[in-house]
């Protein structure tokens, strides 16, 4: 089990990949790549996202997507 410190710095932690995630993504909409090697691209990206999430909620519950909401609104 995480203490309160370690559990607060794996939040933001998660946090900030998702945050990283979410803008290559948005980067690859409008990258060279086209089709196929794009829609991957962002699909990968996006299966990061969810997969982040889903750890991120095993250690806040239910806040999770309102938190990520909230870090994506405020960085981008």
């Amino acid at each position: 089990m995480l203490g309160a410190q370690e559990q607060r710095s794996e939040v933001a932690r998660l946090l900030s990949q998702i945050s990283e995630e979410y803008e290559a993504a948005q980067r690859g909409l409008t990258g060279l790549a086209s089709g196929t090697s794009q829609h991957e691209f962002i699909t990968a990206r996006m299966e990061n996202m969810g997969q982040l999430h889903g750890e991120l909620q095993s250690l806040v519950g239910d806040i999770a997507i309102a938190m990520i909401a909230d870090q994506l609104n405020n960085t981008h």
